[in-house]
């Protein structure tokens, strides 16, 4: 039943109450799923790995520097109590993938689930893009700003009507909810399309037409309908590294540039450039976010605060600059708690695709010292170590999307970050449980490596900042 709930939840969450149960929405459904989600999870806590895992700490201090980025930053003592039950939602995606979604066949289902949720929002994009897109576009009626186009963004929620370069009207597909800017559409997309490799099964070409190829072809005609710039280098980003494994580095970077070519003379960006001046605009907002974290060191100017504090009222479209500006370098370093161990530990298992089943068995043994957080004994599922291998592949390819996109998108605390860690952290276990790794880090030198991470990152923005302006 919790996995049922849960990945109920999921699509909620993606799709909004209103569409999922349409005039039952008033009822507030999902607040009664989410009430039988905690009856329902408390049992499992037990034997489980959640509360043994460091993202689970990590999300934890999230929760609380939010709060006191509230209750110091903006000296609200009411938001800092509101910021809590806004930020778990999307953070409630960890707990329920490692709780409910630990076997392959349920993350089966949870890949699944985010197709369905990526071809539903693409089928009423493009519906709406072949009758309910009139002649001219919205300006006809009055301007964009007009209560014209108003009324037609009501009607056409899955549309965004902006200007290219050259000052031409055009549609890019969103969802709705957390998905409902065209750029937060294509990064669920990016992260998706790897996934779907879960279902691949060797020599079985027909099958993997209709359950691979065919829903990947679709994936990748909905990140072109969002037009999305953060997307074309995220799908560049993940070509590279998914190619990189079986035909090199420096074909893989040639292949990846072809895409990315090809891409560009498709018109995929809608007629807008990808290049150092198209990207001013953000660079300033990036060191806007910086002279916020300077001015606001621990705990930020507030969690769902910083375009208050920019000239422009807009957001400051990086993740790590949102994360460090609202929360400040304490709410940064539980961020950087939860990303280090999940990249780490995914990309351990990634790696062993390069060995062969003789070298594990020839490497040195694996240490059987007494972990930090001790692996939970139980039945092992019957996958074949390969398998396992492959999978972690996968999701590092999905965290490599989600990371090159959001490196351009304010989407810090989203529940596809969430979920995905969740994922990660039930394939290594699946990995761990086989033998095929080292347990997990010990918490001293986790957090070292993570106080390691948070100062590279914020160097590394004070860097491209300096380099950008040197440009200009």
């Amino acid at each position: 039943m919790g996995f049922v709930l849960s990945t109920l939840y999921f699509v909620i969450n993606y799709l909004t109450p209103p569409v999922v149960f349409g005039p039952l929405e008033e009822v507030r459904i999902e607040l009664i799923i989410a009430g039988l989600l905690f009856l329902v999870s408390l049992p499992a806590l037990s034997g489980s790995i959640v509360l043994k895992t460091p993202q689970s700490v990590a999300v934890l201090g999230l929760a609380f520097a939010g709060s006191f980025s509230v209750l110091f930053g903006r000296g609200w003592v009411g938001g800092a109590v509101d910021a809590l039950p806004a930020f778990f939602p999307c953070a409630l995606a960890y707990f329920l993938v490692c709780l409910h979604c630990n076997s392959k066949k349920r993350l089966q289902v949870i890949v699944l689930m985010l197709l369905f949720v990526c071809l539903f929002v693409i089928a009423h994009g493009y519906f709406d893009l072949l009758h309910g897109v009139p002649q001219g576009g919205v300006d006809e009626a009055g301007g964009v700003e007009s209560a014209g186009a108003a009324r037609w963004n009501v009607q056409h929620p899955y549309l965004l009507e902006m200007q290219n370069d050259q000052g031409e009207m055009f549609y890019r597909v969103r969802g709705l909810g957390s998905i409902n800017d065209p750029n937060d559409f294509g990064q669920l997309i990016v992260c998706v399309i790897p996934l779907v490799f879960i279902f691949w099964r060797p020599r079985r070409m027909g099958r993997n037409m209709v359950f691979v190829i065919a829903p990947v072809c679709v994936l990748l005609f909905g990140i072109f309908l969002t037009h999305s710039r953060g997307a074309l280098l995220a799908l560049t980003a993940l070509t590279a590294v998914a190619a990189r494994r079986r035909i090199g580095t420096l074909p893989a970077l040639l292949i990846a540039g072809g895409v990315f070519a090809a891409a560009m003379a498709l018109h995929f960006t809608g007629g807008r450039e990808i290049s150092a001046n198209s990207g001013s605009d953000r660079t300033a907002l990036w060191g806007e976010g910086l002279q916020m974290l300077k001015a606001h060191p621990f705990f930020g100017v507030g969690l769902g605060s910083v375009s208050e504090f920019t000239d422009s009222h807009l957001t400051l479209h990086n993740s790590v600059v949102v994360c460090a500006a609202e929360i400040g370098l304490v709410g940064l370093y539980f961020w950087c708690l939860f990303l280090f161990p999940t990249v780490r530990n995914v990309l351990v298992v990634a790696s062993l695709a390069k060995k062969s089943e003789k070298e594990i068995s020839e490497a040195e043994p694996i240490s059987s010292a007494e972990p930090l957080f001790p692996r939970v004994k139980g039945k092992v599922e019957e996958i074949d170590k390969e398998e396992v291998r492959r999978m972690g592949s996968l999701v590092f390819s999905s965290l490599t999307g989600f990371l090159v996109a959001g490196w351009f998108l304010s989407r810090s605390y989203v529940l596809t970050f969430f979920l995905l860690g969740g994922i990660a952290e039930v394939v290594f276990q699946m990995a761990l449980d086989r033998g095929m790794v080292a347990p997990r880090l010990r918490l001293a030198r986790l957090l070292s490596y993570t106080g390691g991470l948070e100062l590279s990152l914020v160097l590394l923005m004070y860097i491209m900042l300096r380099t950008a302006n040197l440009m200009h």
